[in-house]
């Protein structure tokens, strides 16, 4: 049993639940931030600086650490210039990189790598079901980025003392004030009660509490490999819209946004509201995580009450 867990990312949305899932196991928490102002310290909860941009790190932070979830990376929820494109790859990449530049210089007791990962690897489709087995891959800029990400947490495994390594393919994570539900919510409240594009792109969703859980699920059971990430009960764009209409008492009434109007607002970032993916979370399920968010009324209950 993982005793004590190195985490990056853990002042983040997934991170603070997962901090506090762990605690309520036992597990202690050690975690890097770049935010020195965030730096706290006691038994089971202590903070390191590190700044991945200048190669800087606290090797105090790998002490008494049997494991490392890396959550790190830079919002993808913000226009993609051609500058913030390489800043949402490189936050990804050199942060692990030199994560595995320190573990090849120090004596640790890291057996276990887990990194956050992302369903839009697979390519947009509105028919096809994916499971962790599929190799294809999509023609996006995030695709491209998952692919980086992924081959940046493979070199752990190359690191000995069997290290194992874990990609945790997340699909869009719900929370109550922050992530993509606020974003779905807010033009809802404001009139703009309309699906996004044709409606029917596939939005594989999670709730923040079982995408934690299933980071925790892995780190307890040391299990290595692809996953993904999402709920059992996948939906529709229309059908999401009009879910999270009625719980607002605020009905649909305008017709369709058109993709080219998304695409004149927000660009090829475009592409996250309207390309979507159907993704499998059978082989979790098969592996014994029990979602307590099963499908979407359930979590809408919870979070918009």
């Amino acid at each position: 049993m993982i005793k004590r867990v190195l985490i990056t990312g853990a002042t983040g949305l997934i991170g603070t639940e997962l901090v506090k899932q762990c605690h309520s196991e036992g597990i202690a928490v050690n975690y890097l931030t770049t935010s020195k102002e965030k730096i706290e310290n006691t038994d089971n909860y202590r903070g390191f600086y590190w700044n991945p941009q200048n190669g800087e790190i606290d090797k105090e932070a790998f002490k008494g650490a049997e494991a490392i979830v890396n959550l790190v990376g830079a919002t993808i929820a913000k226009r993609w210039t051609k500058s913030y494109k390489k800043v949402i790859l490189e936050s990804r990449i050199e942060s692990m990189n030199l994560l595995y530049k320190t573990l090849q210089e120090i004596e640790h007791s890291i057996v276990h790598f887990i990194s956050a990962s992302g369903i839009n690897i697979y390519p947009h489709s509105e028919t096809k079901l994916y499971t962790e087995e599929d190799q294809e891959v999509g023609d996006t800029f995030l695709a491209e980025v998952v692919v980086a990400w992924e081959a940046a947490a493979a070199q752990f495994k190359g690191l000995g003392m069997g290290m194992e390594v874990s990609k945790v393919r997340t699909g869009m994570v719900l929370a109550k004030d922050d992530g993509a539900l606020p974003k779905l919510v807010k033009p809802i409240k404001y009139g703009l009660r309309a699906p996004l594009g044709n409606g029917n792109q596939w939005q594989s969703w999670i709730h923040l509490e079982d995408v934690a859980g299933i980071y925790l699920f892995l780190l307890k059971n040391q299990i290595e490999g692809k996953f993904n990430a999402v709920a059992p009960n996948p939906v529709v764009n229309k059908r999401m819209t009009k879910m999270i209409a009625a719980k607002l008492d605020a009905p649909l009434w305008l017709p369709n946004i058109p993709g080219f109007v998304l695409k004149l607002i927000l660009g090829e970032m475009a592409v996250l509201l309207l390309e979507g993916q159907l993704v499998s979370s059978h082989k979790l399920e098969e592996l014994g995580y029990h979602f307590k968010y099963y499908n979407l009324e359930n979590a809408l209950n919870n979070l918009l009450q």
